[in-house]
């Protein structure tokens, strides 16, 4: 099987994607790299990720940049006095499947000229796009996907994340013929355990 290299962009910000991407960590047996992380404290995206993935497999990259302050990446960074350079990004070596996390949403900048968006297409990686339903979401899920579109990025999937809409999912996947991977329902908890539960739903999705 070709190895899966796959990019995890949201239709905002708390949507779910570190969720989304651990349970696609561990359906695949993947790698794991978050480019940038804005805000050490708690914790960060690849720490979390790495609670909840217990296959021996995966190798968690370590990221281009490391912030401090839980912001916009572009204002974390202007807040040390830093400027994310696009050339700084590079994917890491590795023969095995890769999940890479964005930060927020497509259109996030990075730095002046340089959003998430632009640094998807630099990586080339085909994207998975988590939708929450919530008032607006069909905006916003219909903008991600035809921004992804507009700049020759192929998409992999949709995750709806949370309580069912038919009536909102039906809309987007009749609208734009995107693929739909398993559901995520709200769950009280999130954990190793519920990680590893999805991750099977997962696996017969990417028919492993």
């Amino acid at each position: 099987m070709t190895p899966e290299r796959l990019f995890v962009t949201g239709i905002g910000t708390d949507v779910g994607k570190t969720f989304v991407a651990a349970i696609l960590t561990e359906a695949l047996g993947a790698d794991y790299w978050k480019p940038v992380q804005a805000g050490l404290t708690p914790t960060t995206d690849t720490a979390t990720v790495q609670q909840l993935v217990t296959n021996l497999t995966t190798y968690f990259h370590p990221e281009t940049y490391r912030l401090q302050l839980p912001a916009s990446p572009h204002a974390a960074a202007a807040a040390e006095n830093i400027l994310i350079r696009p050339e700084d990004f590079t994917l890491p070596a590795t023969d095995n499947h890769l999940i890479v996390e964005g930060a927020g949403g497509l259109l996030v900048p990075l730095a002046p000229g340089f959003l998430i968006a632009d640094l998807a297409v630099q990586l080339g990686l085909a994207t998975i796009v988590v939708s929450r339903n919530y008032l607006g979401s069909i905006n916003h899920t219909l903008l991600t996907l035809e921004a992804l579109r507009q700049r020759g990025l192929s998409v992999r999937g949709v995750v709806f994340n949370g309580e069912p809409n038919p009536a909102t999912e039906d809309f987007i996947t009749q609208h734009t013929g995107v693929l739909v991977l398993p559901r995520i329902l709200p769950e009280p908890t999130v954990n190793a355990a519920v990680v590893s539960r999805y991750a099977a739903a997962f696996k017969t999705a990417f028919g492993l």
